[in-house]
C-alpha cells in the first residue's frame, strides 16, 4: 500500500509532501513509544538504586520477596522469598515495590 502512494504522486512537487508525511510518522512515534518507554526505564532504574534490606520486591519472573542483603559492588541482590528461603537474584531483574503494586490494585 505504501508503495502504491508512492507511485500516485504528480510528478512536480509531491516529494516534500512525502517527505513531511514520513517526519510525521517518526515525531508520532518517538511522542507515543520512545519518550513513555525511555520515563519508565528512568523510574526502574531510580527504583533499584535506592533498594534497602527490608524492602518488598517482585522480581521479573514474578516472584515476591524480601531484600535481606544488597551486596554492594556486586550485581545481584540476596531476597527471601519464604521464611528461611533466600535466593540471589540479579539486580536488573527486580522491576517493583511489592507494596505499591498491591495498593493499585
Amino acid at each position: 500500500m505504501f508503495f502504491t502512494l508512492l507511485q500516485a504522486q504528480p510528478q512536480g512537487g509531491g516529494g516534500m509532501s512525502m517527505i513531511l508525511m514520513i517526519v510525521l510518522m517518526f515525531v508520532i512515534f518517538y511522542f507515543f513509544i520512545l519518550r513513555p518507554q525511555r520515563k519508565r526505564q528512568k523510574e526502574i532504574e531510580k527504583f533499584r538504586n535506592s533498594l534497602s534490606v527490608g524492602d518488598n520486591v517482585i522480581t521479573a519472573s514474578g516472584v515476591y520477596g524480601k531484600v535481606k542483603s544488597l551486596n554492594e559492588g556486586e550485581s545481584f541482590i540476596t531476597v527471601e522469598i519464604a521464611t528461611g528461603v533466600t535466593v540471589k537474584i540479579d539486580r536488573n531483574f527486580v522491576y517493583a515495590d511489592a507494596n505499591q503494586q498491591q495498593q493499585q490494585r
